[in-house]
């Protein structure tokens, strides 16, 4: 494969690439970028061309990286990330923030909470482009090329960034029907006798609740005829008087208000803290920094 003299790559051609990558594919990625898959094929052998070797191995139905590729993968990583911090600088980034952001949520969260702000967000700066997933796994932010995860928990991988956003908490509860009908617990071990209604969501352990009264952790197993990944759905089966439920504090305290809802267990309770997570990387973006700054103030005034 001949080089063209005097050329270098174009920074979008890199882009296209690093879709191609992640996505694992010429059609998804010009799904993502909004172009032809052609075009996409296209802009890659361009970037061959440019580079003068063959950076990936195509199949019928995947792509694989050469050893070039690899080595430009990483090359173009740092370049972009140049790229936008040069942007940043020349920019007031902050006041004005502009460019694209990809934003991760879980299906739940997202959709009630995260999906709101960034509507606002987007009103807020009309410059940035903004693309939110939502995702009920583990999502590895920098492999998946993610700017910012807005997460509910506190575990925070070391090699990542991670503000907390506001204060959260989840509680046990369940519809006064239930407790009629089948009692209420006096201890935590006593939830082994009750319909727990159980939810498996991204990396969380299935069936055992863990949570903290006076600083201290207990744990105890927990089983019912219903369980799923879905908390909305999971959150109406309590409200049908069919089990026990550990759910937000944001989430069931207006249905605790108004009587739909009993608190159980009230010395219980499980962190659910709400934390804005990117790479490291990005520590000095202006348009993440406008936006994280944002959503703390955003979430700040939902805090209960």
């Amino acid at each position: 494969m001949s080089q063209k003299k005097d050329t270098v790559p174009l920074p979008e051609d890199l882009r296209v690439l690093l879709t191609v990558i992640r996505k694992n594919g010429f059609a998804a990625a010009a799904d993502e970028l909004g172009l032809s898959p052609a075009y996409v094929s296209k802009r890659i052998q361009i970037l061959e061309s440019t580079l003068g070797t063959r950076l990936l191995h195509r199949t019928s139905r995947r792509v694989s990286l050469t050893e070039d590729g690899e080595r430009v993968q990483r090359w173009a990583l740092r370049i972009l990330d140049d790229f936008q911090q040069l942007h940043d600088e020349l920019s007031d980034a902050h006041d004005s923030p502009r460019g694209r952001l990809h934003i991760c949520s879980s299906f739940g969260f997202g959709r009630n909470h995260v999906a709101p702000a960034v509507s606002l967000l987007a009103e807020r700066y009309p410059e940035l482009e903004i693309r939110l997933d939502l995702f009920d796994r583990v999502v590895d932010i920098i492999n998946e090329g993610f700017d910012l995860e807005i997460r509910v928990g506190d575990d925070i991988p070391g090699q990542h960034i991670g503000r907390r956003l506001v204060s959260n908490r989840r509680v046990l509860c369940a519809a006064p029907a239930y407790l009629q009908r089948r009692g209420t617990p006096r201890t935590l071990e006593e939830l082994q006798q009750h319909d727990c209604l159980v939810i498996k969501e991204r990396d969380n352990a299935f069936g055992i609740w863990s949570l903290d009264r006076d600083g201290a952790q207990e744990s105890v197993r927990v089983s019912g005829p219903l369980s799923s990944n879905n908390g909305e759905i999971v959150l109406q089966w309590a409200l049908d008087g069919r089990g026990m439920l550990l759910r937000s504090l944001w989430d069931v305290k207006p249905l605790l208000e108004q009587g739909r809802l009993v608190q159980v267990l009230e010395d219980y309770s499980q962190s659910a803290n709400v934390w804005a997570v990117y790479p490291t990387r990005l520590a000095h973006s202006g348009k993440l920094r406008a936006c994280v700054e944002f959503l703390q103030e955003h979430f700040k005034s939902l805090s209960v």
